[in-house]
Order: structure tokens, then C-alpha cells, then sequence
């Protein structure tokens, strides 16, 4: 692997982190991963040359975050589906509401501006 696929992880490396095993066979359960990948819209791999699948960090955390609310919490996979959802639509909110923030700064500044001009 090159210098640029470092930071991505196998499927069979992601399984074993997050220690999918088999109970019966003991053997890496990467079948739930690629489960998953069908149920959360948020599991994005990066197929690289072999058509093999390869996880970023930023997926990884997704990952991890949805093995724990289904195995841990004890949520259904529309639960989770739902949990991921809101807090995507939550990030937008808080990106929209920044800028909003920075053009009502940049308002209030150009009236200021004007106000000022009026008073010289």
C-alpha cells in the first residue's frame, strides 16, 4: 500500500477493532460491517485497486458509534438510522446558524459604518 492509503484501515482490520467475531466459528464477522454499510448512509469505504473496502478514521468513529447504540443501548436499526440523521441535520444547523451569525455581524458593522459617515 502507498504512503496515501495509510491512514485507511481493511475491512478485516475495522472487524477486529471492533471485535466482530463470530461466537460459533470464531472467525471476523465482516459481514456485519458490510451490513451496515447498507443500513447507514454515513458508512461511506473508500474502494481502492482489488475492489477491497477501506475505512478513514471519520468512518471508523461512525462505525464504532453505531455498534455501541445497537449492542449497548440496545436501539433498533432505525433508531440508530434516525439518531444519525438528526445529528447530521443538527451539524448543518449549527453551520447554517454561523453564518447567518457572520452576515448579520457583517450587516451590523456596515450600519455602523453608514451611522458613523452620517454623524462626520
Amino acid at each position: 500500500m502507498n504512503e496515501n492509503h495509510k491512514i485507511y484501515k481493511s475491512i478485516g482490520e475495522v472487524a477486529k477493532l471492533l471485535n466482530l467475531v463470530n461466537k460459533k466459528t470464531g472467525k471476523l464477522s465482516t459481514h456485519t460491517i458490510r451490513f451496515w454499510e447498507k443500513e447507514f448512509k454515513q458508512i461511506k469505504p473508500n474502494i481502492f485497486s482489488g475492489k477491497r473496502r477501506y475505512y478513514d478514521s471519520e468512518t471508523i468513529n461512525i462505525l464504532k458509534k453505531i455498534q455501541f447504540l445497537l449492542k449497548n443501548r440496545g436501539m433498533t436499526i432505525n433508531g440508530v438510522r434516525k439518531y444519525l440523521n438528526e445529528q447530521n441535520s443538527e451539524l448543518d444547523e449549527n453551520y447554517n446558524k454561523t453564518i447567518n451569525n457572520t452576515n448579520i455581524k457583517t450587516r451590523l458593522n456596515k450600519i455602523s459604518n453608514i451611522i458613523k459617515n452620517i454623524k462626520s
